[in-house]
């Protein structure tokens, strides 16, 4: 995706996506489009579509990746939309992010897929390849001396607080996932149960 579709997108999504978006969202905090600074009554349907295009948006997933983890989530005990989030923050790229090995999702997807991470010392090129509590995750030998990951590790990425599931040694560009968060935890932005609301009709 382009960066000029990114900000489109966050713009209509109300979520910055990249670092770019969230400048120019700063100028102009409102909906792309002639009309996009008017008033719109919104429906139900509607209100449920967009929060979960805003979480297809934070994880750059499909809508039948999506579609699989809510169904896998529906399985699982305890509240489905808060389920579904932990699931989608397991995923490998999600983590990659939040470790502060990559900048946006679509780098860490990127990264993901070019082969540059092992799990617990196997090389896995998979980015929705799902986490458990305990796997640690490396940057590969060969890639540690590229600049995207030197800057990595000078903690270029990281956020201000990375967050209390993950434990992250940037400078030996490895982290380790503690366990599946609970939702409070996930710096996601979506009311999850009208994702929940649009799946279930």
């Amino acid at each position: 995706m382009q960066a000029k579709a990114k900000v489109k997108l966050s713009r209509s999504l109300g979520i910055a996506l990249t670092p770019k978006a969230a400048k120019y969202m700063e100028r102009r905090p409102y909906p792309p489009g002639q009309h996009g600074r008017g008033r719109k009554k919104e429906s139900d349907y509607k209100n449920q579509l967009v929060e979960k295009q805003r979480l297809r948006a934070q994880y750059n997933i499909s809508e039948r990746q999506l579609r699989n983890a809510y169904a896998e989530a529906v399985r699982k005990p305890g509240k489905t939309g808060e389920v579904l989030v932990g699931l989608l923050e397991s995923r490998l790229d999600a983590f990659v992010l939040r470790a502060g090995f990559a900048r946006t999702i679509y780098q860490a997807r990127q990264f993901v897929n070019h082969g540059h991470f092992t799990v617990n010392g196997r090389k896995v090129d998979i980015a929705s390849y799902r986490l458990k509590a305990g796997d640690f995750v490396q940057v590969r030998k060969k890639s540690r001396e590229t600049t995207p990951f030197q800057l990595a590790a000078a903690g270029a990425w990281a956020g201000e607080q990375t967050p209390a599931y993950i434990e992250a040694h940037l400078e030996g560009l490895i982290a380790r996932f503690l366990s599946v968060p609970e939702r409070k935890q996930i710096p996601v932005i979506c009311d999850e149960q009208l994702v929940v609301e649009y799946y279930s009709k």
